[in-house]
């Protein structure tokens, strides 16, 4: 039996929820026994929708305090053969295994830099910054650190050092492959407020600085005058610091906002993008390229982290301040003649992420710290 420990629900951490599923179905697919168990609400059901410090708090109780008593009675009842921590923030939980073997999934570890003071766009507080080192603490306890990338690996290897980590990039959570662009096309009629007859470009993701929305904004406004594009944001509606910055570039009636799409839904917008937009400040591994180029999709992204490794030679590239480089690139992808290679290269790299092959690599880890499987 794997024992998968997965995210507080009220967190409402998008991406580590598709990951949980993810294992508990790959494994189990894989035909090994598998649970999820999570921290449930109990605290924190008392502020649905409410993320203010007293919520935080509430929730830290639920998290630190409830949850390990049932995490121990869960060991004692199952006697699982591994413990798979499935995020790095709960790492905390590494001490509580009892002689079991423990693995952590290590997605990336810009909040733990950030409580040491490097520049990750993650600041933390005073108590943050307890909780960081808390949970660089658990790192160093687990028996294995799985990275997703070979530069959160490095970050790894350099803070947590216990000489058992490894890469094991991630797979889709959702099979996106390439449509037919005028099915594609014809989908998004009517379903949003978009003009299906225009070009437009894509970024998916949310309103966190390290994802760079503002230079979003700031390339798409330097490409304005030479096409008749839009520009569409995919996730988190937009702060209103950044509607106020795309007033001011004069960019406003060009955007469209589509909120928390489901994979269905970005699967098309994949499909019809003229290109994912990417220009990441920080990140552990950057899903929506490997999505986006599963679906022929051509990527702009920055070189920041694991971005380049992770898109390959069907990347883009231009550092993060450039700018001007990115929108040259935008307005090059135009012609048919120039997106269709870049689309080939795209669907090529996107082969080398596969979900079996990373579950398949788990198995190896577990059976490796001496899990009878």
């Amino acid at each position: 039996m794997v024992l998968l420990i997965g995210n507080y629900p009220p967190d409402q951490q998008q991406s580590m929820q598709r990951f949980n599923t993810m294992m508990l179905r790959g494994l189990t697919s894989a035909g090994l026994p598998a649970e999820l168990i999570q921290p449930e609400p109990f605290f924190g059901s008392f502020f649905v929708n409410d993320h203010g410090p007293i919520a935080k708090w509430f929730g830290y109780l639920d998290k630190y305090i409830l949850f390990p008593f049932r995490l121990r009675k869960k060991l004692r009842d199952l006697r699982p053969a591994i413990i798979h921590i499935l995020d790095h923030s709960n790492a905390v939980y590494a001490g509580d295994g009892a002689g079991i073997p423990v693995v952590v999934t290590c997605h990336d570890l810009l909040a733990v830099r950030g409580a040491l003071g490097e520049q990750t766009d993650c600041p933390a507080s005073f108590t943050g910054r307890i909780l960081q080192r808390w949970i660089l603490g658990g790192l160093r306890r687990a028996h294995h650190v799985a990275c997703v990338s070979r530069a959160t690996a490095a970050d790894a290897e350099r803070l947590v050092g216990n000489g058992k980590i490894s890469v094991v990039y991630l797979g889709l959570n959702y099979p996106y492959r390439k449509l037919d662009r005028e099915t594609a096309r014809a989908a998004l009629a009517g379903v949003l407020p978009l003009d299906v007859d225009r070009p437009f470009v894509l970024h998916v993701g949310s309103n966190l600085r390290r994802k760079n929305r503002e230079g979003a904004l700031r390339i798409f406004a330097l490409s304005k005058e030479r096409w008749n594009g839009q520009l569409v944001f995919a996730g988190d509606r937009l702060s209103a610091e950044l509607l106020a910055l795309a007033g001011e570039l004069g960019i406003e009636e060009r955007i469209v906002q589509v909120e928390n799409p489901d994979n269905q839904m970005l699967e098309i917008l994949y499909n019809t993008a003229l290109a994912l937009l990417y220009p990441s400040r920080f990140e552990g591994f950057g899903w929506p390229i490997i999505e986006a180029q599963s679906c022929g999709c051509p990527v702009l992204c920055s070189t920041s982290g694991p971005l380049p490794e992770v898109a390959g030679e069907a990347g883009l590239f231009h550092e993060v301040e450039d700018e001007r480089g990115f929108a040259d690139d935008l307005l090059r992808l135009l012609p048919p003649g120039e997106r269709g290679p870049w689309s080939e290269k795209s669907l090529r790299n996107a082969e080398r992420f596969s979900t079996e092959k990373m579950i398949g690599q788990y198995i190896d880890i577990y059976r490796q710290l001496g899990a009878n499987l």
